[in-house]
């Protein structure tokens, strides 16, 4: 009998496929996965504010998650573009094999 788990699926097809994908960084900065996430968490946040905002100056919060709602897709891909542009604009040292902290010495 053969049991397959879904700890072998995931060893066998997610692991490989979520290494690669976090992995997926020019030395040392951040993947573009991860620069993604922090694209959607900070425009959760200004998206609230938005919505602050606008009820103020509006007095009606239909209007307000009206504007918030359309904000929030073009500031994400603004974000997320402005963060692979630093990227490939940063200047990154090349690191010395024998500096490098995880190196083993003897």
């Amino acid at each position: 009998m053969c049991t397959f788990t879904f700890q072998d699926f995931k060893s066998m097809f997610l692991d490989p496929y979520l290494k690669k994908l976090s992995s997926s960084k020019s030395q040392g900065g951040d993947s573009k996965f991860k620069s993604l996430g922090k694209a959607i968490s900070w425009r959760v946040l200004g998206t609230i504010d938005t919505i602050v905002i606008s009820y103020f100056i509006t007095g009606e919060l239909k209007m307000a998650i009206s504007i918030g709602s359309i904000e929030v897709f073009s500031k994400i891909l603004l974000y997320y573009f402005h963060e692979r542009a630093w990227e490939k604009f940063t200047v990154k040292k090349p690191i010395n094999e024998y500096q490098r902290p995880d190196t083993v010495t003897s």
